[in-house]
């Protein structure tokens, strides 16, 4: 299994290549380990999704899940552009991997 850092690496030549559902199932979990990393930023994912922390282990396999995951990240780009540091990802493969679970281009 690829991860998702294997394709999205800016120097990578597949860097604009679309993840499988696979690999943005695993960008999204790799996302929401991130979220979970801070206090702050779980805690402010959990307050605009409505989600009870205690559900989260329950949710987090679940594609739709993944994708709020990912929108979340889309929603804030300071946060995004951190979480693409960190993870070593190109930026853009956030919306493609929103593509990939079945979400439309964010407005």
């Amino acid at each position: 299994m690829r991860m998702a850092n294997d394709i999205s690496t800016p120097h990578s030549s597949r860097s604009r290549a679309l993840p499988t559902r696979e690999e943005a199932e695993t960008l999204g979990l790799q996302a929401l380990a991130f979220l979970v990393e801070e206090n702050d930023r779980i805690e402010r994912f959990l307050r605009l999704t409505g989600v009870d922390a205690g559900d989260l282990p329950a949710l987090a396999p679940q594609p739709l899940f993944l994708l709020a995951v990912l929108d979340h990240l889309a929603g804030h780009e300071a946060l995004l552009l951190e979480f693409a540091r960190i993870s070593n990802v190109a930026p853009e493969l956030i919306s493609h991997a929103r593509r990939a679970l079945g979400g439309g281009d964010p407005s």
